[in-house]
């Protein structure tokens, strides 16, 4: 067996018993983070087997992240009833409507204080679409949550859509490397992931990745000690079969892809992507919460 060891975590066993094969014998063998999910848009109905799938595909554990205050809350109901869900406490830059005041500001706080499976500031950001809300609003609504998120000593894990300058440079004023992060759902090019990386920030890589050559560059260049993975998954009824729409067991797929642009095992990509995400979120072997401090 092969040990994870990451400083403020134990160890996470992993097979070796088909390393360099690409492939694994027993999915449980592996494991795997979903950096980041919507799950809460799902029906209480379809948890459990999107659960079951997520473990015969060896995904340990899953980020619900929130997006609102009523997601938010949602969230963290589904990580105290299910072991493998976790949550984020976060306003997305979509729903950013009116600026956090103090009562926003302080209920946000209490969700993210006061529940233990509560491991990120999730989910935030700025986005710069033609619909999205007001950007004043939404720099407001970014920096107070960078804000919360080092007094609380949590990560953050940020959106960015046609909007990067602004994001790093949010980062950068607000110090938000101190706790780091992830940029979710990676699809830019190398310079930004090298700004995002040197800023104190992992990529996540999610499906995409098997589509875009652009961002199978990336991913070759890139160190793998500098990424993690993710599936984005949420609700995907413009897809004709169910059985296509994205869920967190899809990490295994984007884990297999990852170790073939490398050049190396499935169980080293899983041994790596897993170790800088539960050591960024605080959890040891178990799945369970180390510390808040």
């Amino acid at each position: 067996m092969v040990q994870i060891r990451h400083e403020g975590m134990t160890s996470i066993p992993m097979s070796t018993e088909t390393a360099g094969s690409g492939t694994s014998g027993n999915n449980r063998e592996l494991l795997l983070g979903d950096a980041h999910t919507h799950l809460d848009q799902y029906g209480p109905e379809e948890i459990p087997g999107i659960l079951a799938r997520a473990a015969e595909a060896g995904i340990g554990f899953i980020v619900c992240a929130g997006t609102t205050l009523e997601s938010t809350r949602a969230c963290i109901r589904m990580s105290e009833e299910h072991d493998a869900f976790y949550a984020g406490v976060g306003i997305h830059p979509m729903e950013a409507h009116q600026t956090v005041d103090d009562s926003t500001y302080a209920e946000l706080e209490s969700l993210a204080r006061n529940n233990d499976k509560v491991v990120c500031i999730s989910e935030i950001g700025l986005d710069y679409m033609p619909t999205s809300p007001d950007h004043q609003v939404q720099d407001q609504v970014f920096r107070a949550q960078i804000r919360l998120a080092k007094s609380l000593n949590l990560p953050v894990i940020f959106h960015s859509r046609e909007s990067h300058s602004d994001v790093f440079k949010t980062l950068r004023e607000e110090d938000a490397g101190s706790v780091g992060g992830v940029m979710h759902y990676f699809q830019g090019d190398e310079p930004t992931a090298r700004e995002a990386i040197e800023g104190g920030f992992f990529i996540s890589m999610a499906r995409p990745l098997t589509r875009l050559p652009h961002l199978q560059d990336v991913a070759r260049s890139i160190p793998l000690e500098n990424m993690v993975l993710e599936t984005d998954a949420y609700p995907q009824p413009f897809k004709k079969y169910r059985h296509n729409w994205t869920e967190p067991r899809h990490v295994r797929e984007v884990a297999q892809f990852l170790a073939d642009l490398k050049g190396i095992t499935l169980e080293e990509v899983a041994e790596t992507t897993t170790r800088n995400l539960a050591g960024l979120l605080g959890l040891n072997s178990d799945g369970e919460r180390v510390s808040k401090d």
